[in-house]
């Protein structure tokens, strides 16, 4: 009894290291989903070039500019410390450099709607109407979701813009200085405090409190660390960035509806049996030809002719 009971807790480590791992992995895969999807719904496209295609093109001056300026006297600090892999360094520390200049100028002015808009035909798409509906008019006969959006009819709002995040981030690109642990350091710090306005949307749909956000925050926090870490390394990447914003945010909506058909699950799919009705009892005057009350007088006889 005792090796049964020993074997159990040895594993039981590897068992929450491989449900860390796991989950880890699954939420890492959304914003990659997101692009996958996004690509296969040419609905979605309208909502980049119209509106977000002329901000790329911003961006591509705003990081052509750092690049040619800030790129080289910062590597050439960096390889004092750093050695050969100090332009890996000097990269990334250009790119959060754009990153900053590009999120305070455009990114909670101009892309917000966008991101809203697209989170919300995902939902419609994987039939949650239920949960758009009351939040903004929808026309139910268009030919595809984006084009089914109405006016929204409260504070839509995809990420709320804060200079606090804003100042996170220049607060954190130091980071890269450190040798060889501070660029990964630095994502995934960032990245987690972006993973926490995946689901800001969803929770903004369900009219959840203040408080509320933060017990649902607090209880995927993991996920939402990696989900906003893949997220992260995408909107790095220069002329893109704000492609991946929406391919990003097609993919939170793709978790948010995964989570919505797990909590619409029954816990039971047992059948309900009725109780077997009880038969009422016939009547008296139903009852059978065969039987008589032995009060009554016994029937005349009829003679049996075989």
């Amino acid at each position: 009894m005792e090796s049964q009971n020993r074997f159990p807790r040895a594993v039981r480590p590897l068992e929450r290291l491989s449900s860390y791992i796991s989950r880890g992995l699954i939420a890492a895969s959304y914003p990659l989903r997101g692009i996958y999807y996004f690509l296969r719904h040419p609905a979605y496209y309208p909502l980049f070039l119209g509106r977000l295609l002329p901000l790329s093109i911003i961006s591509f001056l705003v990081y052509t500019i750092l690049f040619m300026f800030a790129f080289l006297p910062q590597y050439a600090f960096l390889a004092i410390f750093h050695g050969w892999s100090a332009w890996i360094n000097a990269v990334v520390l250009v790119l959060g450099e754009g990153l900053v200049i590009i999120q305070g100028l455009f990114e909670g002015f101009f892309v917000d709607e966008c991101r809203v808009d697209v989170f919300d035909a995902t939902l419609l798409d994987k039939d949650l109407e239920g949960l758009v509906a009351p939040h903004r008019l929808l026309f139910p006969d268009a030919p595809n979701s984006v084009k089914k959006l109405g006016k929204p009819t409260s504070a839509a709002v995809y990420q709320p813009w804060s200079l606090i995040q804003i100042i996170e981030l220049i607060v954190f690109l130091p980071l890269n200085l450190i040798p060889k642990v501070g660029t990964p350091a630095f994502i995934i710090i960032t990245g987690a405090r972006l993973g926490t306005f995946a689901h800001y949307r969803w929770f903004e749909l369900r009219g959840l409190t203040k408080k509320e956000r933060k017990q649902e925050i607090r209880s995927r926090m993991w996920e939402y660390t990696w989900f906003g870490t893949i997220a992260m390394i995408l909107e790095l990447i220069p002329i893109l960035s704000f492609f991946f914003l929406l391919t990003s945010t097609t993919g939170a909506a793709l978790w948010t509806a995964k989570l919505e058909q797990r909590a619409r699950v029954p816990h039971s799919s047992a059948p309900i049996i009725a109780p077997a009705s009880t038969p009422s009892p016939a009547p008296a005057l139903q009852r059978d030809s065969h039987e008589h009350d032995p009060d009554e007088p016994p029937p005349p006889y009829v003679d049996n002719p075989v």
